[in-house]
């Protein structure tokens, strides 16, 4: 039905939309025969409209691609390019250029003024806009804007795409260039033949053809069909926009019509070509881009359920963490067993569930990142809590508690196991315990040590024995011990009996160790008393025998005899002190036995009297060492000063006789050696001086002492002074003889040195060869560069060594030869220094010539070249020939360029010839002009061939453009005249459309072309007016066939303009109305879910339409969209039905929305119900089991079973804890869901409410049950206290009542095991006080129980003292039966030892031998001790006696004891005294025996040794029996005073006549012949030794010297050469001082061989081997040095070698740093500024010159060196010389052509400096001129003027030389430059002269004028001085006297009458003149 009303509802708007498309202003609608036109214009005006809809839409796509890039996007393409900034935006992401920041602002202006901009931007790219104004654009005119895009896509996207065909002939326009190159890719495809942008695209083929033709990875091409059309455009879409990242620009339905869209479809394809030009470079990003938009929907979705995921999970971990986390076991093994199992089931069933979600959520994770890094987008980061991190460390904290909470049951439970065995054990232990104990008190209570040492220490091992035994029984008392502590700290139950048990034991075995140590202290007294004694008559006889030893006479014989006594003295003394020590401490030790109270083994005034006779015979022994050291120090002080006389004196002797037989040398080194040696004799001299000065003051010393033994002191001291000075004479003088020989060998090795250079130099100076080119003379010149340095440097060496021969002693100084070589030395020097001279000029001149004629030659061979090449050359008329012959030309003008200026630099170098006058000048001029000539034809050649082949290169290239551009005006009418509108629907009018479109582009590319056309043949017309028809006549057909294309396309243009655009809108409307019904149906169902899966799946379906709805909303607002835009069109439409339908399309939409909306919430209700059900569920069966457990439990009776009753409810109080957290959660949440008006609110409440009191109750029930347990708990554990505590009581009263005391060898066992009894009932006293402390807290506490409590306690009370009053009465009984009994016993035991004592004195046993009689002396001394001991002991006992109570008959008994033994002890005393006389006498005749065999003994173990004929192969083994020999003689030397002590006692002995005096007599001839025998084969080993010790000292030597040589030779053939020069000079120095050394080792075979001729000399039995070993060695020398300076020339080869690399590589560097410099172009502005560039380079030319060549001199002469030395890399070294040379010249070459160029510069600089300067000065002169004219007529001086004049021309005669100087600079200046400068220098030449002329003109009026000036002042003068001279004749005539005399006649007779003037007349005369 929806269905159906949607179709009325359409059709009623379509009949709508018919009638408003009828105007009412014409009367052409209203007639029914004009309905066909009417469905004509609307089917056209359709089509047009669908075009341009598709075109917006690609557009609109398109233009967003691009501004992607800035973050912007368009919706409308219309409305959102109004404002114009987003088209600013576009246009500055296509250029990549910054367009002027667009103006902020709504207003119209605003926009027009960002349009403009936008405009003029395409404008400045030369995109033609045909009629597209900013008004139109932001009125938003749909055709131009749609037009404005297309061209913006023309010129950034197309135009750019250039495809040449294969000959390269023909360049097409953009689109046909995209066509060919659509064409190409798809060649070779089946049923793809494109050859135009809109039909062949239809079938889709042609997209997927593209897309296998560079991806076929993605499109499986074969599988694809023709008619399966909108199949193959979807997947070519699809492909291309999520594979190749490309916008989707198009939709199936814009190509798959009948006409598609050409620009469309261009735009499109367009893209495929950018992406695949540029697909090598963005294939990975493609890939990735591909993937992301179909994988974006799929990724949101597993997040979210990733999240939920992982929630749940972390909630429940967290939640079993709490669970299992409590560590409250049940204290039964019962109870921890049903939680062990409980544990196993969660372990096994609800853990792996949740380990498998687990492992669920990292593999969805890890898929989450997979799809994002596959789509290239930002990675998934899950919220803080839900990372998988986190969820691992959530799950290890969950495995961590659990792993703790499977630890602690299965710790429980066997702790609960083991207190039960533990239990057992204990009870076992402590009965066999306590037995044992019991029988061990009374062992340890009996002491019986004995009177002796040995006595003493049997009773001390039988004691230490029985302490060892209860000391290891320790171990069993601590096991119990443990066995309670583990119980108790375990918490047993029947820890109060177990507690009591124990503490009994210890008490026992506290009282058993008490009484052991007291015994032991008794007994450790004795033992140590006992000891003492032993030890101090030890002492004393070691003191006896130290005095003999110290009373000896012997101080020695030599210094070593001493020193060995003295060091006996010291171990002596060293003795003495330590048993001084030990003295002290036995005295200590037996004092203070004087001191203890209590018992004392002995008396003390025995123990003080033995301590004073140690003391004294101590205090004797100390004194006679300190004597006897005083002697030997003396003694050995003056033997030492003997042996250092001895010593020094052979030093002398052997230093002079060393100087006395040494000579001076044959030579330098020789010499050298000496010296050496000497100055070591030297430092040896003044060493022994200090040690002979010290002796001789030691000397002086004994002399003052006045010792003995001081005669013969004096003369030695003389002696040896005397020799001392001797000695030193002989030194200097050596000294002095030795400087001289130095000095004259030194003169002749320099002399030497200069003679052999300056031959060699000579040999080089005096050479012919000046070389064969210019390279071979410049290689001479620079090597004779070196000589001549070299031989400058010598000149110092020569004049040092006439200085030296000066300073030579006059022996060699007057010897003939040291003369006649200073003489030959001086001569040669001179030659070689002239010849030097001579060879460096030659060289020059060579040089120079040798450069020119190669420059000029290579000149002359490139002209002849190209002058060949130009004149065979014809210009083509194909312009592909004319390309190439230009592109000849362009690389003629570069290489012509490089050799003007090798040209010029040749006419330089040939000018500089010239100049220095060079003997070939006329030939060096000719070939100069010779090759200026060639020059200037060849340029003039060049000139014209460039320029006819650029004339007809340009007609070519017209004609060639006229002929394309034709041919494309002919192509694009024909496809106008083809395009015809054959289509009765919308598809083919927007086909049509779209085709005409393109056209329109391709023609706005065309326009420009033909602009530029018509000028090119303008201006070929004006300039080849032969060829003015031929070029302007093509141009003329392509303006006719241009015109005719324009007005068939404006035609075509006009019948379509509004079609298409109302068909589509409706279609659009239909499908959308359509959509909109159903989904309102879908979204108003009202089914509500009924379980937690039916919300969630309904949730699910209600959100996959909301998705859909999303979908449709784009659809949605382009409806809107199309809407607008139908409005602003100007043809007839319906628009009341259009508003119509739009408003129930708004209202269906705003109603779908709503209803979704309530739906969802509706929806999220009943599953949020659904899941509230679920936890509410849960937390019911949680209550229930809480109820069930409180319902069924039992008060206990037992402690145990109480206490786990306990335990058992605390578990239950933790999970009911646990559990109530759950449950409050869920009525929390329960109360959000009433809060937030749920739909189930009402079932929530009660729910709800009813979990809450059900909880509440629970928790009171098991509070209540709890609190009853703990009074029970208290009250079972006081019961069991008090019965165990009257169990004791019991089982004490028994053992207090035992009477069996009759038995008398019982009562001291039975005292200390009551004792023992008494002890354990006080500590035992304060349990009782506990247990009353505890009821009496009961009572208060619990009134209940006070009744059951308070009969218990007085129970116990009552027990308790019934039990004490028996055990102290028992105490007091057996107390006073204990004492006599004892004492009794200790009279029989001392008793019994008295007579033991006796019996042993009875015997008579004076001993056999030294070790009886002794073993009977330590036994008297025994007796005697025990005597001391028991005489104390008897009067302890009577004190004891005393005591006790007077009895009858055990006093009696007590009485006749003390007597029997008191009387026993008096008649031993004598006894013992006569048996310790008897025995001292025996052991000494036994000692004295036991001496002499031991000293025999001693010397036959050492007679072997003397005797042996072993003298070693070895030095070590020499050495060895040296020293064993060595110390043999000396233990012989001190063992000489015990050997006659021995021998002088036996004397004693032998004197008296006994049986055991004969056998001491044989014993002493023995050893006395012994002795002497013994004494002299030591003598004569020694001999042997010594001369055995020579040979194998010579062979330890020579096998040292054998390794050293051999070590060193295998480091001298070691390859290695260091790896740079700081490594082979380390090496270098390395192998000097190894040299060195080996050098130095001279001296050790030198020695080796002195050893050796010694032992020849000697006759050794292996003088044939050691002459061979000596051989060897000298060999193995030899070769060692050969190897030492092969090795050294290898390493000094390659340090060289490195410090050659380092030199070039610096020089190099430096070269190059200075080329930049001498590059320079700078010439100077002005003459100032070139005049300081001069400057500044005349320094730095000079620096450079100076330094660089001594720098290459150095290296050259280093690369000489290394060559001539022969070095292995010769080649090498000279590449790098002639590199540097070559630099070094090129350099210089620089330097020359800027020194001549700057002097160029400087020169012409100068003369325009110099112009300006003579032309000042020639105004100035002019400026004079009028000056000098007034002059004139203010002076009537003509000196005056004749002297201005005279200065005036004076300072013109100044000018003339400056104006000459000028013109010559300026010919002389013409002559080299040409063009502008030689203008300006004729211009300025021409001012000058010009100048110059005119002031010569003003100069010459001006002296005529002051000439005429002159003359006439002359003449003025004149006849003044005529007018005067008359004036005065007249007077005299007028006087009237007559002559006296012819004497006074007038001189001029006639002068008074003919020449008479009249005054008047002259003086009018002169006025009129």
């Amino acid at each position: 039905m929806a269905n159906a009303s949607t179709d009325l509802d359409n059709a009623e708007a379509q009949r709508q939309l018919n009638n408003n498309n009828r105007p009412a202003s014409t009367g052409f609608w209203e007639t029914e025969t004009t309905s066909a036109k009417l469905f004509e214009c609307s089917r056209i005006k359709a089509l047009a409209d669908e075009r341009d809809a598709v075109q917006k839409k690609t557009f609109t796509k398109w233009v967003n691609s691009h501004l992607a890039r800035v973050s912007c996007r368009i919706s409308d393409l219309y409305n959102d390019l109004r404002d114009g900034y987003m088209l600013i935006r576009l246009l500055e992401v296509l250029s990549g250029e910054m367009l002027p920041r667009p103006t902020r602002g709504r207003m119209r202006i605003h926009c027009l003024e960002n349009v403009d901009k936008a405009l003029q931007f395409l404008k400045e790219q030369r995109v033609h806009l045909e009629n597209v104004g900013s008004h139109d654009i932001v009125d938003g005119n749909h055709r131009l804007t749609l037009g404005l895009i297309w061209t913006i896509i023309l010129r950034f996207q197309i135009q750019v795409i250039k495809i040449e065909t294969e000959d390269n002939r023909e360049t097409r326009s953009a689109k046909d260039a995209l066509l060919l190159w659509c064409q190409m890719k798809t060649a070779g495809y089946p049923e793809v033949n494109i050859h135009n942008f809109t039909t062949c695209w239809r079938d889709g083929l042609a997209f997927n053809a593209l897309i296998h033709r560079h991806r076929p990875d993605l499109i499986e091409f074969h599988k694809l069909t023709r008619s399966n059309a909108t199949h193959n455009l979807q997947q070519a879409f699809n492909i291309a926009e999520q594979s190749l990242g490309l916008t989707k620009l198009l939709d199936p339905e814009d190509v798959n019509t009948e006409n598609p869209d050409e620009k469309s479809i261009i735009t499109y394809v367009v893209s495929y070509y950018h992406y695949f030009s540029k697909m090598k470079a963005l294939i990975v990003e493609g890939k990735r881009i591909g993937k992301v938009l179909d994988n974006a929907i799929e990724a949101e979705k597993i997040i979210r359920r990733y999240e939920a995921l992982a929630s749940d999970l972390l909630e429940w971990i967290e939640r079993t963490i709490s669970i299992i986390s409590n560590q409250k076991f049940a204290n039964s093994l019962s109870g921890v067993q049903q939680q062990l199992q409980a544990f196993t089931t969660y372990c096994t069933i609800e853990k792996p569930i949740k380990f498998q979600e687990k492992g669920n959520l990292e593999v969805l994770l890890f898929t989450i990142q997979s799809k994002l890094r596959a789509n290239n987008q930002k990675p998934y980061v899950p919220h803080d809590g839900k990372l998988i991190s986190d969820i691992n460390k959530a799950w290890e904290r969950l495995e961590k508690a659990e792993h703790e909470r499977g630890v602690a049951l299965r710790k429980e439970l066997i702790r609960q196991e083991k207190l039960e065995l533990l239990a057992q054990r204990f009870d076992h232990k402590t009965t066999m315990r306590q037995a044992w104990l019991n029988e061990n008190q009374r062992l340890v209570s009996q002491d019986n040590f004995g009177y002796d040492l040995p006595a003493v220490e049997a009773a001390m091992k039988k004691h230490e024995a029985i302490e060892a035994d209860i000391l290891s029984y320790e171990e069993r008392i601590s096991v119990v011990v443990e066995l309670a502590t583990e119980m108790e700290s375990e918490g047993y139950y029947d820890i109060r009996r177990i507690s009591a048990r124990k503490e009994n034991i210890l008490g026992q075995w506290t009282l058993l160790k008490e009484l052991v140590v007291g015994r032991k202290a008794r007994l450790e007294k004795n033992l140590a008393l006992q000891k003492t004694f032993q030890e101090m008559v030890y002492m004393i006889d070691w003191m006896e025998e130290m005095q003999v030893k110290l009373l000896s006479k012997d101080y020695g014989k030599h210094l070593l005899e001493v020193e060995d006594m003295l060091q006996k003295q010291s171990l002596q003394e060293a003795d003495i002190s330590i048993q001084a020590e030990r003295v002290q401490t036995l005295n200590t030790a037996a004092l203070k036995f004087t001191t203890i109270e209590g018992y004392q083994p002995c008396d003390p005034q025995v123990i003080c009297n033995r301590v004073n006779h140690v003391n004294t015979c101590l205090e004797e022994l100390k004194q006679l060492a300190a004597k006897r050291r005083l002697e030997l120090e003396d003694s050995r002080e003056l033997w030492a000063f003997f042996q250092e006389v001895e010593e020094s004196e052979a030093w002398i002797r052997e230093k002079t006789s060393i100087l006395a037989t040494q000579s001076c040398g044959k030579d330098l080194s020789s010499v050298l050696r000496l010296l050496q040696k000497h100055k070591t004799l030297a430092g040896e001299l003044l060493a022994r001086r200090a040690l002979l000065q010290q002796t001789m003051k030691k000397g002086k010393q004994i002399l003052t002492q006045k010792s003995f033994g001081t005669a013969g002191i004096q003369e030695r001291l003389m002696e040896a002074k005397a020799e001392w000075k001797r000695l030193e004479d002989q030194a200097a003088q050596r000294l002095c003889n030795l400087q001289e020989a130095l000095d004259f060998f030194q003169f002749s090795t320099e002399t030497d040195d200069l003679l052999a250079w300056l031959q060699d130099t000579y040999r080089l100076v005096s050479s012919e060869d000046f070389g064969h080119d210019e390279y071979s003379t410049q290689s001479l010149l620079k090597k004779h560069r070196g000589v001549r340095e070299s031989i400058d440097k010598h000149r110092v060496q020569v004049v040092g060594l006439r200085k030296h021969m000066v300073a030579l002693p006059l022996y060699y100084r007057e010897l003939d030869e040291v003369r006649a070589r200073m003489s030959e030395t001086e001569q040669l020097y001179t030659e070689v220094a002239e010849v030097a001279v001579l060879r460096q000029q030659w060289l020059h001149d060579a040089l120079a010539v040798y450069r020119m004629f190669s420059e000029v030659n290579a000149c002359e061979v490139w002209i002849d070249e190209k002058e060949q090449w130009l004149n065979q050359i014809e210009v083509p008329e194909r312009l592909e020939d004319v390309e190439v012959i230009a592109h000849r030309f362009e690389s003629l003008d570069q290489e012509m360029n490089s050799l003007m200026g090798r040209i010029l630099d040749v006419n330089q170098i040939v000018q500089q010839l010239l100049d220095s006058g060079h003997p070939s000048s006329t030939e060096v001029r000719g070939c100069q002009d010779h090759l200026n000539s060639r020059w200037n034809r060849i340029v003039e050649l060049v000139e014209q061939k460039k320029d006819h082949l650029d004339s007809i290169l340009r007609i070519q290239n017209y004609l060639l453009e006229c002929t394309e551009i034709k041919s494309q005006i002919q192509d694009k009418r024909k496809a106008i005249d083809a395009t015809q509108y054959v289509g009765s629907d919308l598809g083919s009018v927007l086909a049509l459309q779209r085709r005409l479109s393109t056209m329109e582009g391709a023609l706005a590319v065309l326009e420009p072309k033909l602009l530029r056309l018509q000028e090119d043949a303008e201006e070929l017309a004006t300039s080849h007016p032969d060829k003015a028809v031929d070029i302007l006549v093509p141009f003329e057909g392509i303006s006719v066939e241009w015109e005719e294309l324009k007005r068939t396309l404006q035609g075509c243009e006009d019948s379509l303009t509004v079609a298409g655009r109302l068909q589509q809108f409706i279609q659009d409307l239909d499908s959308f109305l359509t959509w909109l019904v159903q989904t309102q149906t879908a979204a108003a169902s009202d089914e509500l879910p009924n379980a937690l899966e039916d919300a969630e799946r309904l949730i699910n379906q209600h959100a996959a339409l909301k998705e859909e709805i999303g979908r449709y909303e784009e659809d949605y607002e382009r409806l809107q969209a199309v809407n607008e835009l139908l409005e602003s069109e100007e043809a007839p439409l319906p628009h009341g039905a259009l508003q119509q339908w739009l408003h129930k399309l708004d209202v269906g939409w705003n109603k779908l929305l709503e209803m979704w909306e309530s739906r969802r919430e509706v929806l999220v209700q009943a599953h949020i119900f659904h899941l509230f059900l679920r936890d509410v569920k849960q937390a019911e069966a949680f209550l229930n089991n809480q109820e069930s457990a409180l319902a069924h439990v039992e008060l206990p009776t037992t402690v145990e079973t109480v206490e786990a009753a306990i335990k058992k409810h605390k578990d239950f109080t933790t999970t009911m804890e646990l559990n109530l957290h759950r449950i409050k959660a869920v009525i929390e949440a329960g109360e959000s869901l009433i809060s937030q008006n749920n739909i189930y609110s009402e079932r929530i409440r009660e729910r709800v409410d009813l979990l809450a009191n059900r909880g509440n109750q629970n928790r009171e029930h098991a509070k209540q049950w709890l609190h009853k347990l703990n009074d029970q708990w208290e009250l079972q554990r006081f019961l069991q206290d008090c019965h165990e505590i009257g169990d004791w009581v019991a089982e004490k009263m028994l053992m207090a009542r035992d009477t069996s005391h009759d038995e008398t060898q019982k009562l001291h066992k039975k005292w200390l095991k009551h004792q023992t009894f008494m002890a354990e009932l006080a500590q035992n006293k304060e349990w009782l006080d506990k247990i009353e402390s505890e009821g009496q807290r009961l009572m208060q506490e619990k009134p209940e129980l006070s009744a059951l409590v308070k009969k218990k306690l007085e129970e116990i009370r009552e027990c308790w003292q019934d039990l004490e009053s028996t055990t102290q009465a028992k105490a007091r009984q057996l107390f006073e039966a204990n004492r006599a009994d004892l004492l009794v016993q200790s009279y029989s035991s001392l008793d019994q030892r008295l007579e033991q004592l006796e019996g042993q004195l009875a015997h008579v046993d004076y001993g056999q031998d030294l070790t009886t009689v002794n073993k009977q002396l330590k036994k008297l001394q025994t007796m005697e001790c025990h005597m001391e001991q028991w005489y104390k002991e008897v009067g302890d006992l009577q004190a004891q006696a005393a005591s006790i109570p007077q009895q009858g008959e055990v006093m009696e008994k007590v009485s006749e004891k003390q007597v029997g033994v008191e009387t026993r002890i008096v008649r031993l005393i004598e006894p013992l005294k006569e048996r310790r006389r008897i025995l001292l006498a025996s052991k000494e005749v036994h000692q004295v025996g036991r001496d002499l065999e031991d000293e025999i003994l001693w010397i036959q173990e050492r007679l072997p040794m003397a005797t042996s004929q072993e003298h070693g192969t070895s030095l070590q083994a020499v050495q060895q029996l040296m020293k064993k020999n060595q110390s043999l003689q000396k233990e012989l030397h001190g063992h000489r005073a015990r050997v006659e002590d021995v021998l002088e006692r036996a004397g004693v002995i032998a004197s008296i006549r006994s049986p055991e005096a004969d056998s001491i007599r044989d014993g002493m001839e023995q050893l006395h012949h012994l002795w002497e025998v013994l004494w002299a084969e030591t003598e004569r080993r020694q001999l042997m030794l010594d001369a055995m010790y020579q040979a194998q000292q010579y062979y330890f030597d020579v096998g040292e010297v054998e390794a050293w040589l051999s070590e060193q030779e295998l480091h001298m053939m070691n390859e290695e050469t260091g790896k740079d020069e700081a490594s082979t000079l380390q090496l270098l120095k390395k192998q000097l001082a190894l040299e060195q050394t080996i050098e130095d080792y001279a001296e050790t075979i030198g020695l080796l061989s002195q050893q050796c001729r010694q032992l020849l000399e000697l006759g050794h039995p292996d003088c044939e081997q050691i002459s061979k070993r000596q051989s060897q060695i000298d060999r193995l020398y030899v070769s060692l040095k050969d190897l030492v300076e092969e090795r050294k020339s290898r390493l000094e080869q390659q340090y060289w070698l490195f410090q050659l690399n380092r030199e070039v590589d610096e020089l190099e560097q430096w070269i190059a740093e200075r080329e930049v410099i001498a590059s320079s172009t700078e010439l100077g502005q002005d003459f100032e500024h070139v005049t300081i560039l001069q400057e500044k380079f005349t320094e730095f030319a000079a620096e450079t010159g100076s330094l660089g060549q001594e720098r290459v001199t150095a290296v050259n002469q280093m690369v000489d060196e290394l060559i001539d030395y022969g070095h292995a890399d010769a080649a090498t070294i000279a590449e790098w010389k002639d590199g540097v040379n070559e630099a070094w010249a090129d350099l210089l070459e620089l330097m020359e052509t800027r020194g001549q160029m700057l002097a160029a510069s400087h020169q012409l600089h100068k003369f325009f400096s110099d112009c300006r300067e003579v032309f000042a000065q020639i105004e100035d002169k002019q400026r004079r001129l009028p000056e000098v004219r007034a002059c004139q007529g203010g002076t009537s001086n003509t000196s005056t003027l004749q002297r201005l004049m005279q200065t005036f021309e004076h300072d013109i005669q100044l000018l003339v030389a400056q104006v000459r100087q000028l013109q010559e600079s300026a010919a002389q200046l013409r002559t080299v430059y040409a063009g502008e400068k030689a203008e300006a220098i004729a211009m300025q030449e021409h001012e000058v002269m010009q100048a110059w002329k005119e002031l010569l003109i003003s100069c010459e009026d001006c002296r005529m004028q002051i000439t005429t000036a002159t003359d006439k002042l002359r003449f003025f003068g004149m006849v003044r001085d005529q007018l005067m001279w008359m004036d005065s004749i007249i007077c005299q005539i007028g006087t009237g006297e007559k002559p006296r005399s012819a004497g006074e006649q007038p001189l001029w007779p006639l002068e008074g009458t003919i020449g008479i003037i009249p005054r008047a007349q002259i003086s009018d005369k002169l006025v009129s003149a």
